[in-house]
């Protein structure tokens, strides 16, 4: 029997490089959604809303596709943190975080319209971050640039660095699409993964 195509709703090199962990042929397509966030919404809805709306703009396209949208916000100090866009920016958010435990909220989504299948999740992941001179901020920012990033740092990389611990069930959720929840939801929606 022939597997459904899978789609990645996203456009985040990011997410493609995670998923093709899977070993799962699939395509990325880039959604048009607004990701802004909506008057007094916590991270765990805003996460959650975007990853399924993502799913939703390609599902609609493509109804027997499998298609997977994820969506990720910095939670510090009571206040969601975007994607820094440039250096300025990114050197305000390390700033913050420094000496602080920061939650990054992950929203998952797999969906498939012809089969009625919907699954939303969301995956929280915990890092401390150490206390860094400026300078030494502003050299990790120059050395990797993670201005399109949440919470201005890459996991996978040189940002690594950064933390004094990590805490959580799934570190692919840190990067933005985790690989554990996701495998389990492919296959409640019939793909064989494994």
């Amino acid at each position: 029997m022939q597997q459904p195509q899978v789609i990645l709703a996203s456009s985040s090199p990011f997410r493609q490089e995670l998923l093709q962990r899977l070993r799962i042929p699939f395509k990325a397509i880039s959604p048009d959604v607004d990701e802004s966030i909506r008057m007094n919404e916590g991270p765990v809805a805003f996460v959650r809303r975007l990853a399924e709306a993502k799913a939703a703009a390609i599902a609609h396209i493509h109804r027997d596709a499998i298609v997977i949208g994820s969506d990720q916000c910095t939670w510090l100090n009571g206040e969601i943190l975007g994607k820094p866009g440039n250096h300025e920016k990114a050197l305000q958010q390390l700033k913050q975080a420094q000496g602080q435990e920061v939650v990054f909220y992950t929203g998952l989504c797999v969906l498939q319209v012809s089969q009625d299948f919907n699954q939303v999740d969301c995956i929280e992941f915990k890092v401390g971050f150490r206390d860094l001179t400026d300078a030494q901020l502003d050299h990790y920012l120059r050395v990797e640039e993670p201005y399109n990033c949440a919470g201005s740092f890459k996991s996978e990389a040189y940002g690594i660095s950064l933390f004094s611990y990590m805490n959580g069930d799934d570190p692919t959720a840190l990067i933005g699409l985790p690989l554990i929840r996701l495998t389990a939801m492919l296959e409640q929606a019939g793909l064989k993964v494994v």
